[in-house]
């Protein structure tokens, strides 16, 4: 299981990039890598980098690859995201789509034609890195879709697939031959140490830089957004999830209840649910311990019980823990629990939660081989066939099915929280099959106090 963190300078946050620093980032990263950590998630401004719509900046795409080529001497991989975007409550968004310049960003043909031009040549100038893990097409773009964004982009669902579908198609280009699709992605999990202590892939057990499409997780859990399961599942070569305990969670079951720890290992089967292709790779691509709801003394804690259940699932990539170091409370309107989410305080000292993240990192913790033998029944479907509506609240913090595995991973014998399988693809056998499943929960109608049974499907449809 990989083991990363999201890389946020010290020294003036993502604004560095306008006053790119090498010795800073080495001194970063040297500070990243002595977790035992193997790779890091960067995050070049899409406005500094793409000021004009045909203007692609040069000298800012030779500093990413700089950033990529600084990580590498410490043995650390590195995914780039390309659109931001939306980062820690502030929206990066060029210029050209602002204001008097007013489009949309995901269906405005010159719009996407730019954008697209963008993320070809940002993965081109990474593509030679032997250590470029992937590109994500961008942090949460579909917070951009619908509210609570006070300004969206309207879009529809279908609109969706084809932006993301145009953006993935333009990152592999830029890979060129090193780009690999779904089938190469699942390779030996055997793993070397690097020189700088953490644990990187030993030769062969990838065959290319990943593409992915990453999203907040109104996803899986409003049924109003755009952007939904199916773009996660449907595009690049890993679905991503991001967790995140301050969307009711936490309020729910309290720091460390069985809900808020378990909320990372919830949201990888959740997503799981909707592979097409069993033995796809889930990444937990974000993840943190916000002070907002959970307090500093409970941060390690947290961090060790979230991954330790994480590690629990099947076919995860790897946990990217947000994020390196604190904000400097020299900079102005963040949110408050902002500024304290690092591993790292802003002046470089590690924090427990950083402490718990690299004991973990060194202990060789892996994921599981063999995935949990039951799964819980999403009802993605009405009786007659036809998408149902209600699904993702269903999944929401608070809501029936997101009660009804909870109580199941709770009072499962080996400790590991059930697969999801969608009513829409119970009858299919050979799936059910490849997935390792050999149980099936139903969703019981009262979940106060009600075992939950389980039914083998062999005698199932």
């Amino acid at each position: 299981m990989r083991f990363g963190v999201n890389y946020t300078p010290a020294v003036g946050w993502f604004h560095s990039w306008l006053d790119f620093s090498a010795s800073d980032t080495a001194r970063d990263l040297e500070a990243i890598a002595s977790l035992g950590a193997d790779h890091v998630r960067i995050f070049p401004i899409w406005p500094v980098v793409q000021p004009n719509r045909t203007l692609i900046r040069a000298s800012a795409l030779r500093d990413v690859a700089t950033v990529v080529d600084i990580a590498g001497s410490f043995g650390l991989d590195v995914n780039v995201d390309a659109l931001q975007g939306h980062l820690s409550s502030f929206d990066f968004v060029p210029s050209w789509l602002d204001s008097w310049h007013r489009r949309n960003m995901f269906t405005d043909p010159d719009v996407v034609a730019s954008t697209a031009a963008y993320v070809e040549a940002l993965a081109g100038a990474v593509a030679d890195k032997p250590n470029l893990l992937g590109i994500s097409i961008g942090n949460e773009v579909n917070q951009f879709a619908h509210a609570p964004h006070p300004a969206p982009h309207d879009t529809t669902a279908e609109q969706g697939h084809a932006w993301a579908g145009a953006m993935v198609a333009a990152a592999r280009r830029g890979l060129g031959s090193r780009a690999v699709g779904l089938e190469a992605r699942h390779g030996s999990a055997d793993s070397v140490p690097s020189a700088a202590g953490s644990r990187r892939p030993a030769a062969g057990s990838r065959s290319g830089p990943l593409v992915t499409v990453a999203q907040y997780d109104a996803a899986w859990y409003d049924d109003a957004q755009p952007f939904g399961p199916e773009h996660a599942a449907d595009h690049g070569d890993a679905t991503v999830t991001h967790s995140w305990v301050f969307n009711g969670t936490a309020a729910l079951h309290g720091p460390l209840g069985a809900g808020s720890v378990r909320h990372g290992e919830y949201l990888l089967q959740l997503a799981a649910a909707w592979n097409r292709e069993p033995g796809r790779p889930n990444w937990l691509q974000e993840v943190g311990a916000p002070t907002n709801v959970v307090p500093p003394s409970d941060a390690a804690a947290f961090t060790e019980q979230t991954v330790r259940h994480v590690a629990g699932a099947q076919d995860v990539l790897g946990v990217t823990w947000w994020c390196s170091h604190d904000v400097s409370r020299s900079l102005a309107d963040f949110p408050e629990l902002e500024y304290d989410l690092g591993l790292f305080t802003n002046d470089g000292a590690l924090k427990p939660a950083g402490e718990a993240f690299a004991a973990l990192a060194r202990s060789g913790i892996t994921s599981a081989v063999e995935p949990p033998s039951t799964a819980l029944v999403l009802d993605d479907v009405l009786g007659d066939g036809s998408p149902r509506y209600g699904t993702r609240a269903d999944c929401a913090p608070g809501g029936r099915f997101a009660a009804a595995w909870l109580a199941l991973a709770e009072s499962s014998h080996d400790g590991r929280g059930p697969q999801v399988v969608l009513r829409s693809r119970l009858a299919d056998e050979a799936l059910r099959t490849a997935r390792g499943i050999t149980s099936i929960v139903e969703v019981p109608t009262d979940l106060d106090g009600t075992a939950l049974s389980v039914a083998h499907p062999a005698t199932m449809p």
